[in-house]
């Protein structure tokens, strides 16, 4: 397997990409990493390095995205194509990441728009699959058919479930709510014998583990992400000052804290690491832009279990034959 890595991109850099790296190689002997970025700050390390020292400016224009050749995060793809990688990450812009691996790596063939794609922790513990949550804004409802179909296949390779619960965001479970394009995808998605279509799911239960994918356009799916990673964070905030209150409510928690670890754990977004962009002729892993050493390895972690379960191949199959159910 042969994954390769921006490591100038992202709100830390090296601080976070150069420690996350180190510790996959350790973990994964059977990969081969390539590290594109600043090889004198890199140094030595045992796996290889192309220089690129510039990263791409966050607020770089699509024009200046198009045109650039020499940027970590333009060199880190180009090198994916050329070197025939099973997948490539970066913590860069997100913009720039889509409209690059897009332009380098190509959709796949039958694709009509590629989906960012990632899990969601659930209260079952187990994961609910999420697609799109932002590479684009609007879809029309043949795309959400087809995410649908692609998030079947995504779920039934990396988790190994068959026949996954497919759900389509509404904003009610009836059929006739939601926009225009969500009621004539569920119309389309009801008459598909391609997948397990169960209907439409709201936004509260998305994580109560009934769904295994649930599909959304661009711009919906990414308020969900957004909200629920922001209502984790307020819980965990909220929590913490309750049990500071006083020094009774500080005893309560040495009896509390291994659940509250273990449940801060559960939703903790970093143990995601990052989405991937499914459609295209590559892993394209997008990690969050501030990523820090221990989500970045995450992201790394997603790249490493598509590729080993055979992602592209199975999705190539799938929308070939229509097996996604």
């Amino acid at each position: 397997m042969k994954i390769v890595v921006d490591m100038m991109g992202g709100d830390h850099g090296l601080e976070a990409t150069l420690p996350a790296l180190k510790k996959f190689h350790e973990s994964h002997p059977d990969v081969e990493l390539i590290a594109v970025g600043d090889k004198a700050k890199i140094g030595e390390v045992p796996f290889e390095v192309v220089d690129a020292p510039e990263a791409l400016r966050m607020d770089a224009g699509i024009m200046d995205v198009f045109r650039d050749k020499t940027s970590s995060m333009a060199v880190s793809i180009i090198t994916a194509k050329d070197r025939g990688a099973d997948a490539v990450i970066s913590a860069g812009s997100t913009a720039a990441f889509l409209s690059l691996a897009t332009l380098r790596l190509k959709k796949m063939e039958g694709i009509l728009r590629p989906a960012l794609i990632s899990d969601f922790p659930t209260l079952e513990g187990g994961k609910t699959t999420i697609l799109d949550i932002g590479a684009s804004n609007e879809n029309t409802p043949e795309e959400l058919v087809q995410f649908a179909i692609m998030g079947s296949l995504y779920h039934k390779a990396v988790h190994k479930k068959e026949s996954p619960r497919v759900y389509l965001l509404s904003n009610g479970t009836e059929e006739d709510k939601g926009k225009d394009v969500v009621k004539q995808a569920h119309k389309m998605l009801k008459e598909s014998k391609e997948v397990n279509f169960l209907g439409n799911i709201e936004a509260r239960e998305t994580l109560s583990g009934d769904a295994d994918v649930i599909v959304a356009d661009g711009y919906s799916g990414n308020v969900l992400l957004k909200s629920t990673e922001g209502t984790a964070k307020a819980m965990s905030k909220l929590i913490k000052k309750a049990f500071k209150k006083n020094l009774l409510t500080k005893i309560g928690y040495l009896f509390a804290r291994s659940g509250f670890k273990q449940m801060s754990k559960t939703m903790d977004y970093k143990s995601t690491g990052g989405a991937i962009l499914l459609g295209i002729n590559s892993i394209a892993v997008k990690a969050h832009g501030n990523s820090e050493p221990y989500g970045f390895y995450s992201a790394l972690e997603v790249a490493y279990k598509g590729a080993k379960g055979g992602l592209l191949g199975e999705i190539r199959k799938g929308l070939k034959d229509g097996s996604a159910a």
